[in-house]
């Protein structure tokens, strides 16, 4: 799907859901959620856990949908969004979860502790006559299917009623269809039936230690998110009307208070310094490697960290509207939000829970009516393979006596070997991975989709100001005088009573040199030339505006001034000329300023193979001679493009292969629009735009090579991932199934399957967390 055809935003609800365990079950969960009238669209995250809505109604109430998941067997809530701390699922749930499943793993090892020692005991390896009995053993398997087994067991039932099959019908298929078996021969012996009694508990133990070391692994992809919500600390330094600081939580400020910040603490609201000057690290924040220069009337974003010196900070934004908050939100929507990879995938793992339970159907018929009697020699004799003593239970790994015995133990390991898990694992786990750890970086991705197109680009073109350049003005340099401090001096103190773009350029320049500006007496505006006025301290006039007015009001000029005029015009440059009387002082020069790290991060994306273009509102001569310095040929240019002059260029260059357009966010919305990926270059509070695809934290444009390349590490791990997922099951079915029995004798017995199943799940995950270290 293209990015015009993407449908308009609708309102988002996000839901913690409980119960899903495999790719089934997020097909089950986007299937129930999508009958519900009041929902256009929904997003299932595995690894997180999470649903995000887009409802057709804000005000529509979510109970309807909440019964709807809770009938299936998945337990929901919405995400309370109105503090920062609620936006991730909380880490003491996951905790809380962690040590449930501890508890239940330690009965299930337990219980496979004693089967083993029941083995070893039939065995004659060990002199304990109570645990090598038959009925102990049934014991043992009560225990585990009423205890650690009962959720399994409860989970599968329920979704097999509802007809939606999951990972928990398989294993309780499995485990209960072995106990059942096992449970007939030991109450009528005549039946001739092995007993499997061991089975459930060692298909119960692996079963639940997969899952743990699944569990704990998945933890970790989402950790990334935890650690950007820990960047809002829990407490401020509130300054209360009566000028005493009290200690208060965060949550409890409100906009428009004021709280003191300070050396070494984080900044916990958005907020715009009245008092103090310090460094500010904004590194977690932006990506940033050098920290802000933090002065009265900057604004802060939460999260950051101030190094320096004390700060007073007036509050502007708190809690979920904080720019940390939404950066945090943005990269949940965006994880939840899938790869078009990740469709087929899901499609199978919906279907996938019906192909097992016919294959295993299908075995089960096979080798109790055909196998046996085409291949005799994969039973034993009567009574050979059985250990003396142990009655009709069949050991692990043993091959059965009889073909029904066969047949059933070959079925219960299709059952459980087979996992969809993996499927459903494959690509959330590292779009998670993947989008926490760009969020750190400062790149937001706007969802799977977003990765995969952005590993696929061939070509990026560039919008000039505000993304090439930094889109300011900024002070070039200072000529054609000997004094430059004075001059520089002289024209902020006049400048200081003016708000046009070029002033502000003079007195950031002035701020730089730590100048101290001279108190004005009068000053006279003349639109769109300049200004006058009085200094104190300075007896002449000060004019300040272009070298034309000052001529007009009598400066004196010489041909060296002109001559320097000449050369910054044929530089772009602007140009503002300093007078104190009739006596000319000299010219600052104002350009708009490359990014510093522009070059850099062109000759890597070109590295990268990438095809590279500008295209530009601006004159000609300025995009010509940005061009030639940054090194784009010429027919790689544009300038003087209207809005749909420009639209248009970036049709015909969609032709040659898919491609990015990068700009600023604000002026380029279209053209951010048109493009296959919108990229935006700009700071926290710009995050929020429709119009871009993936957006650049703070200023580094060197971050779009990098970003593009952990797009294509990510999408190089999914395929990984997929083929793993894919080739496991194809390979180990056919296994389970009996296929090499006939000619090599292996048996895969259902205990083996179970840890096969556990050990397939925590590939994926382990091989999406590689992305962390690369």
């Amino acid at each position: 799907m293209s990015r015009n055809d993407r449908p308009l935003a609708h309102p988002s609800v996000a839901l913690d859901i409980e119960g899903m365990k495999c790719g089934g079950c997020v097909q089950s969960v986007e299937r129930i959620l999508l009958e519900q009238p009041s929902v256009a669209r929904a997003s299932v995250n595995l690894v997180a856990r999470t649903a995000w809505l887009d409802l057709n109604d804000p005000g529509q109430s979510l109970e309807p949908i909440l019964a709807a998941l809770a009938a299936r067997g998945f337990s929901a809530q919405p995400r309370n969004t109105g503090s920062l701390e609620q936006l991730t699922p909380s880490t003491r749930d996951s905790l809380g979860a962690w040590w449930s499943q501890w508890r239940q793993l330690m009965v299930a090892l337990v219980l496979l502790l004693l089967s083993v020692l029941g083995h070893l005991a039939a065995g004659g390896h060990l002199e304990l006559v109570i645990v090598g009995a038959l009925p102990f053993h049934a014991g043992l398997a009560t225990v585990a299917l009423l205890g650690p087994g009962r959720p399994i067991l409860v989970g599968g039932a329920r979704a097999a009623l509802a007809l939606t099959p999951t990972m928990d019908t398989l294993v309780g298929l499995g485990v209960s269809s072995a106990y059942l078996a096992s449970l007939v021969a030991l109450l009528w012996p005549q039946v001739g039936w092995p007993c499997f009694f061991n089975e459930p508990v060692m298909l119960l133990g692996f079963v639940l230690l997969g899952r743990f070391l699944e569990e704990r692994a998945r933890f970790r992809t989402g950790r990334a998110l935890q650690q950007l919500a820990q960047l809002q600390p829990d407490t401020a330094r509130l300054l209360a009307g009566d000028g005493t600081i009290r200690e208060v939580r965060v949550g409890a400020l409100r906009p428009g208070e004021r709280v003191q910040l300070l050396a070494g603490d984080r900044i916990p609201v958005d907020g715009m310094v009245l008092e103090g000057h310090s460094a500010v690290d904004v590194s977690s924040i932006t990506g940033e490697p050098l920290p802000l220069e933090a002065a009265p009337g900057m604004e802060l974003t939460s999260g950051s960290l101030n190094l320096e010196a004390t700060l007073l900070l007036e509050v502007r934004h708190v809690g979920a509207e904080t720019a940390l908050a939404r950066i945090i939100s943005l990269v949940e929507q965006a994880q939840a939000r899938k790869a078009p990879i990740q469709g087929l995938a899901d499609r199978v793992a919906g279907r996938f829970c019906y192909g097992v339970v016919s294959l295993a159907l299908l075995t089960f018929l096979f080798w109790w009516q055909l196998g046996a009697r085409l291949w005799p020699q994969v039973l034993h004799a009567s009574g050979q393979g059985l250990v003396h003593g142990y009655g009709h239970h069949v050991p692990l790994g043993g091959v059965a006596e009889t073909s029904l015995g066969l047949a059933l133990q070959l079925a219960i390991a299709v059952l459980v070997v087979a996992c969809p898990c993996a499927l459903g694992l494959a690509t959330p786990t590292v779009i998670t991975v993947a989008s926490g750890q760009a969020a750190r970086r400062g790149w937001l991705f706007r969802g799977g989709d977003v990765i995969e197109m952005a590993a696929s680009l061939r070509q990026v073109v560039f919008d000039k100001t505000g993304t090439l350049t930094l889109g300011r003005p900024l002070v070039a340099g200072i000529v054609g005088t000997k004094k430059p401090d004075q001059l520089l001096q002289l024209a902020a103190s006049l400048e200081q009573n003016s708000r046009h773009p070029l002033a502000h350029a003079v007195l950031q320049e002035a701020q730089r040199y730590r100048l101290t500006l001279l108190p004005t007496l009068a000053t006279r505006t003349y639109p769109g030339s300049g200004l006058a006025g009085e200094l104190e301290g300075v007896e002449a006039t000060v004019r300040v505006g272009t070298p034309e007015w000052l001529q007009a009001e009598g400066v004196h000029w010489t041909a060296e001034l002109q001559a320097d005029v000449e050369q910054s015009s044929l530089q772009g440059q602007s140009v503002v000329a300093v007078a104190l009387g009739e006596e000319p002082l000299g010219l600052v020069t104002i350009d708009d300023r490359l990014r510093p790290d522009v070059s850099v991060a062109l000759d890597r994306l070109r590295e990268q193979g990438m095809t590279l273009a500008m295209l530009s509102g601006d004159r000609r001569q300025a995009v010509e001679r940005l061009g030639e310095q940054l090194g784009f040929q010429p027919h790689q240019l544009g300038w003087q493009l209207l809005p749909d002059q420009k639209l248009e260029r970036l049709q015909r260059l969609r032709k040659a292969g898919l491609l990015a357009m990068v700009g600023d966010g604000i002026n380029d919305a279209p053209a951010l629009a048109a493009a296959d990926l919108g990229i935006a270059v700009g700071t926290g509070t710009q995050i929020a735009q429709d119009s871009a695809d993936l957006v650049l934290l703070g200023d580094r444009l060197e971050g779009l090579p990098e970003a593009l390349l952990l797009a294509r590490r990510t999408m190089a791990k999914v395929r990984q991932n997929l083929t793993w997922a894919f080739g496991y099951n194809l390979i180990a079915l056919p296994i389970a199934a009996g296929l090499l029995l006939p000619g090599f004798g292996l048996l895969l017995s259902p205990p083996i399957a179970a840890l096969l199943m556990a050990l397939s799940s925590i590939t994926v995950v382990v091989n999406a967390l590689a992305l962390r270290t690369t």
